[in-house]
């Protein structure tokens, strides 16, 4: 890996595209700490030393903006807002036809749904920002904090606000996509990347001053350790062989090739992580909006122990659970094993021992439900880390952000081996001696 950077830092073009993206990510960061008109810097950092930047309603933009949520900055929705968007059109493609027919069209229907995307997105970040801002002036982002993070709550003042935030988000997606064009790697993802490695030092900072060195250090190993399990599996696949037999068109004999179809153990990606990750924030959600009310609190209490409470069995088991559904809904929606067989037979294609056609379907769909368990069973251990680790990582396990588990660690380990990837195979185009020497 060491040696495809070196490589990649001599040659002039990588080199370009390289300082580019890092740029890029500079610049991101700058606007996470920039905050928005109206917001009053020195009451928000006040209230933000009071805070656990890990939980609360909106835990999850946090950890996606890089703890830019509680800042209330330009970049306090950071890349949440396009992820949803591009999740819910990738899930409207099943359910629309329309979407399924531009899905289908090659690059113009991609950018036409890439379009949508933009548009979701933008709806999106205009819902989320006024839900933050509402929050924020009723003091229930900064419970707790006696000075008012937004002194002026004019509607004006409120306005501009979420303008803003609005704004920053559309300017994060243009980041993206220059990345994507003109850098190395997948733009959103790589600022993903950006996002949840910036908060890795300050929660290292605080496990170190909250437990001492040598809690810092075992969690360090095992961080460690959890990365290259990551890793191993990230890459696992199972190959089933496909060969193509061989047709003559025109005066050209074609086919007659030997192939094979990878499916990935985790095939579903960090997709189902983000799924229930966001479920479980609704009953915080609505313990949040029916305090003080009329209602009694015991139900109140109870999902607050059982469930909302992350150090609890209730909480891990539900999230477990969770977790291997959305795998295997995600996993349905996604690959189609009947699309699959039928463009296999189209091309000429089949498998060893398998008729072409509907036996084949049903081969790969068997195949398919049997890797998708080990796949789901290894998200949910992954996910449920931070719980298990409450005890040691922070004082009353109110830290429930372990720097090396959930999502952080699967999205970190994804996008940098997909980017060395990349690296690795603009080197080989660059390099390729062949056969003439």
């Amino acid at each position: 890996m060491l040696g495809a950077f070196r490589s990649a830092l001599a040659t002039p073009d990588l080199r370009r595209k390289i300082l580019f993206t890092l740029g890029i990510m500079a610049l991101y960061r700058l606007g996470s700490h920039v905050p928005s008109p109206g917001v009053n810097f020195a009451n928000v950092q006040q209230c933000v030393s009071q805070q656990d930047q890990s939980g609360g309603i909106y835990g999850l933009i946090s950890l996606f903006s890089g703890g830019a949520l509680l800042q209330l900055s330009v970049f306090s929705l950071g890349i949440l807002p396009y992820i949803t968007a591009s999740i819910i059109i990738q899930l409207l493609t099943v359910v629309i036809p329309r979407f399924e027919q531009l899905k289908k069209e090659g690059q113009s229907g991609q950018n036409k749904l890439t379009q949508y995307t933009r548009y979701l997105t933008v709806a999106l970040a205009i819902l989320q920002s006024t839900g933050i801002v509402a929050l924020a002036v009723r003091g229930q982002l900064f419970q707790g904090c006696a000075v008012q993070p937004i002194p002026n709550q004019d509607v004006f003042t409120l306005a501009v606000i979420v303008i803003t935030m609005t704004a920053g988000t559309a300017m994060i997606m243009w980041f993206g996509e220059l990345i994507t064009e003109r850098g190395i790697g997948n733009g959103m993802s790589i600022l993903m990347f950006t996002s949840i490695a910036a908060r890795i030092p300050t929660e290292g900072q605080n496990i170190l001053s909250n437990s001492g060195g040598l809690v810092f250090a075992v969690i360090c190993v095992l961080g460690l350790l959890i990365i290259g399990f990551v890793i191993f599996l990230e890459q696992a696949q199972r190959r089933i062989p496909v060969q193509y037999a061989k047709r003559m068109i025109g005066r050209r004999m074609y086919g007659g090739t030997s192939t094979y179809l990878p499916l990935k153990v985790n095939q579903a990606g960090v997709i189902p992580v983000i799924f229930a990750s966001s479920l479980l924030y609704l009953p915080q959600l609505i313990i949040s909006l029916t305090q003080g009310s009329a209602v009694d609190g015991s139900w109140q209490q109870f999902v607050q122990t059982y469930i909302v409470d992350p150090s609890s069995y209730g909480h891990i088991a539900l999230y477990f659970a969770l977790i291997i559904f959305f795998t295997y809904f995600y996993v349905a929606i996604t690959f189609n094993p009947d699309e699959r067989a039928d463009e296999m037979r189209k091309f000429g294609g089949f498998i060893p021992g398998i008729r072409p056609g509907r036996p084949t379907a049903e081969y790969l769909s068997f195949v398919l439900n049997r890797i998708t368990l080990p796949g789901s069973l290894y998200l949910g251990l992954i996910a449920v880390l931070p719980s298990f680790f409450l005890s040691i990582t922070g004082p009353g396990g109110q830290n429930n952000n372990f720097p090396f588990g959930g999502t952080a660690v699967l999205i970190m380990v994804g996008v940098g081996l997909d980017t060395i990837k990349q690296i690795e195979s603009q080197l080989m185009q660059r390099n390729y001696e062949g056969f003439l020497r």
